[in-house]
């Protein structure tokens, strides 16, 4: 449920309410508005149903709404205004939409830094890149770990575009948080909670990939626990579902997009390179993304894509990645949104 405290409600009257919460044995969550003060509480909904009533009694309180999702932090209920994340100089959410570029794994220095170069030149707002890499084979190329790390920091030194990197488990969180800016949960760990966990407590931006077979609610869930860690710079990512397409790699949920703009306050982006497989589909779905007001894309680019150690069949060289921008522009501004 969250408590609602009145719009002249004072420091003093918020944490009197806090420790009434606190004294219960249930967690809070606080957040500070324009005109008003939502407390967020979290934990064993017999313990809230019997704290309501006190609640709705003690002073500065305006009223105590239940929220009926099982997500409660990521809720429109808890949070009706959109969450802007900020990632370096860019942000994600808004009414600029931030496309995140690069390729899938950091092969080289001379790999990365041309990819990062052409990104930026094309409009990109942030540098992607694997240094870690589940893969499903363990004969494919696994990354170069934390030498990709550094090669994603020089990158980030060098074209000042901020940096999002896979952290496969909890232990390499501290690690990836060291040297980027945004910490991406992959499909595979969606429901890692753990690492989940651990990367709430990281302090820096979460970019959330939903799992191929997970459903929306399940995927809000799994940013629940991120949130209820203290870290609300959560970006949630639509990358693809299993389906009976053999045309593409997986089926791009588009519909995704408008359900989660109304279901929680978090930014929604769109992958539409790992959502179908193939590069020449890329384009129209990152269209349709945009139109479908996502407020970031996720696109994998190569300066030689026939050559890449993964993912090369959905990685657009430079210069398509280039051409994707420039139809991208008017897309944004026919819904009154920029690049």
């Amino acid at each position: 449920m969250i408590v609602v405290m009145e719009p002249g409600a004072g420091e003093e009257q918020v944490q009197a309410v806090v420790d009434r919460i606190k004294a219960a044995g249930l967690n809070t969550h606080i957040s500070v508005g324009v005109s008003r003060t939502v407390i967020g509480v979290v934990g064993d909904d017999r313990t809230k149903h019997v704290l309501r009533e006190s609640l709705e009694r003690t002073p500065g309180v305006e009223r105590v709404v239940a929220i009926l999702q099982p997500f409660k932090l990521v809720s429109r209920e808890f949070i009706p205004l959109d969450t802007t994340v900020a990632v370096g100089p860019a942000a994600v959410g808004g009414a600029r939409i931030a496309v995140m570029a690069g390729p899938c794994s950091v092969e080289s220095r001379e790999q990365i830094i041309a990819a990062a170069d052409g990104v930026k030149a094309a409009g990109a707002a942030v540098l992607r890149g694997g240094a870690f890499k589940p893969r499903t084979s363990p004969y494919s190329f696994q990354g170069l770990e934390e030498e990709g790390l550094r090669l994603l920091a020089e990158a980030r030194e060098r074209t000042g575009l901020p940096v999002v990197t896979e952290a496969m488990d909890a232990s390499q969180v501290e690690l990836v948080a060291r040297y980027a800016d945004v910490v991406q949960i992959g499909a595979r760990n969606m429901q890692n909670y753990v690492l989940l966990r651990e990367a709430g407590r990281a302090k820096r931006p979460v970019l959330l990939k939903r799992g191929p077979s997970a459903t929306l609610e399940e995927l809000l869930l799994a940013a629940e626990y991120i949130l209820n860690e203290g870290n609300y710079q959560v970006m949630l990512c639509e990358r693809g579902i299993r389906g009976f397409n053999g045309h593409t790699r997986y089926t791009l949920d588009l519909s995704a997009v408008p359900v989660l703009k109304r279901l929680t306050h978090l930014p929604v982006v769109v992958d539409p390179s790992h959502g179908t497989g193939k590069w020449r589909y890329v384009a129209p779905m990152a269209l349709a993304a945009v139109a479908a007001g996502a407020d970031g894309l996720l696109i994998e680019v190569h300066p030689d894509p026939a050559n890449a150690l993964s993912d090369g069949p959905q990685s657009l060289s430079v210069e398509n990645f280039a051409a994707l921008m420039a139809s991208l522009r008017p897309v944004a501004a026919a819904i009154g949104r920029e690049l």
